[in-house]
């Protein structure tokens, strides 16, 4: 039998008739003293041992390890640590673990700095894949902590509502993304031709961001066939999928985005495209499942929300307030269509992928666009086509546009 007495500071075991207290183990937090002691966390706590019952119904409880005593500390001040660059990666999964299990990652303010702290050290470990399909809220409200993954494979932001002018272009085109990023899912995220521009000007002007990005889903997007000259910044992009954009299929189409990206129409839907196989991957992956859990439990939180919304409507601003309330999963509103008149184009096995193209001056670049004029037009193509010149290419990348765009960043 166990008997816990009423003072919190030591802890009383009856055994075989005899009450005695636990190894005078102070439980509860010391009276201040002259100490060394910078910080009260060092003092022993409850959870530092494991209590159980043996055969004989009477508790026994054990230490735990010195080192499962530090991680655990380490764990509730992580925020405090500066690095953790060389650790083993078995350390680095046990201290992620009990982070995660102390809700660390659930902190706004602790959150961003513990997990840059993992993704420098340990890299896609952490999180190699992620799959925010059409959770626009989460996206937002945990945005600053989804920039810390900086080495992710694949990145699925299907339906997350970016728009034209979204913070995250610039995390998308980052130098710390450009070397691992090789799937981006950005379809149905009412992106422009303005805001393809916009995502790709530090790209076509520094050649700077997604140098080994091989998939691009632009599915379901406003673009028209002016945005295609954007995507020749992209040195190795084999797949596109263009559906649902103001696009048609037709032997002009096929013809531009020949000359320009060196793809060919797919006849058969490809299935990279298939969303069903996107998932979130990493030590990372609970943590994601924790914030969305977290958040659909917070009504204070949707009071606040309903009370901004109420007040945008008080002022006058419904077209963002329509917005708001209308912003709900993107569904395909017509069957057919997802399964035919797919646009999915990829680069065929006798088309090499052209080299990266190092950082280059502006006059560098209008030689440039030259070459890659002659490297993309096939030598047998009828003069007919009329594909955009090379002038006009370059022209566009030094565009004024771009330069205040590139200004922006």
């Amino acid at each position: 039998m166990c008997d816990l007495s009423l003072d919190k500071s030591t802890v009383y075991v009856r055994e075989r008739g005899n009450l005695r207290r636990v190894s005078d183990i102070v439980l509860a937090q010391p009276k201040p003293v002259s100490s060394c002691r910078r910080t009260d966390p060092f003092v022993l706590r409850k959870e530092h041992f494991i209590f159980n019952y043996n055969e004989e119904g009477s508790l026994r409880y054990s230490t735990k390890s010195l080192f499962d005593i530090t991680l655990l500390f380490v764990a509730d001040n992580i925020h405090h640590v500066d690095s953790l660059v060389d650790f083993p990666e078995q350390i680095g999964d046990r201290l992620f673990v009990a982070a995660e299990e102390n809700r660390v990652f659930l902190n706004p303010d602790v959150s961003s700095k513990a997990l840059q702290l993992f993704s420098d050290a340990y890299g896609e470990i952490v999180l190699g894949s992620l799959c925010l399909r059409n959770r626009f809220a989460l996206l937002h409200e945990r945005i600053d902590a989804i920039k810390t993954f900086h080495s992710l494979r694949s990145l699925d932001l299907f339906g997350c509502k970016l728009g034209d002018n979204h913070e995250l272009f610039q995390h998308l085109t980052s130098t710390s993304l450009a070397s691992s990023l090789i799937q981006l899912f950005i379809g149905a995220n009412s992106l422009s031709d303005a805001g393809l521009q916009r995502l790709t000007a530090p790209i076509r002007m520094m050649r700077k961001g997604l140098d080994r990005l091989q998939l691009l889903d632009l599915s379901y997007n406003p673009i028209s066939e002016t945005a295609l000259r954007y995507l020749t910044c992209l040195p190795k992009l084999v797949k596109l999928d263009l559906s649902g954009t103001s696009l048609k299929l037709g032997t002009e189409l096929k013809t531009t985005i020949w000359k320009l990206l060196g793809l060919i129409h797919s006849e058969k839907p490809l299935d990279s495209f298939d969303h069903s196989r996107c998932k979130t991957e990493g030590w990372a992956e609970q943590v994601v499942n924790q914030w969305e859990t977290n958040s659909s439990q917070m009504p204070k939180q949707r009071k606040i929300e309903e009370s901004r919304i109420s007040a945008l409507r008080f002022f006058g601003r419904q077209k963002f307030v329509r917005g708001v309330l209308i912003a709900a999963p993107f569904i395909h509103e017509h069957v057919e269509e997802t399964n035919n008149g797919k646009l999915h184009f990829y680069r065929p096995p006798n088309n090499p992928i052209k080299e990266e193209i190092p950082s280059m001056t502006n006059h560098q670049v209008k030689t440039q666009c030259h070459i890659n004029k002659r490297k993309h037009q096939p030598e047998k193509h009828d003069t007919s086509h009329h594909g955009p010149p090379a002038k006009q290419l370059c022209s566009a990348a030094l565009s004024a546009e771009d330069i205040d765009l590139l200004n922006s960043y």
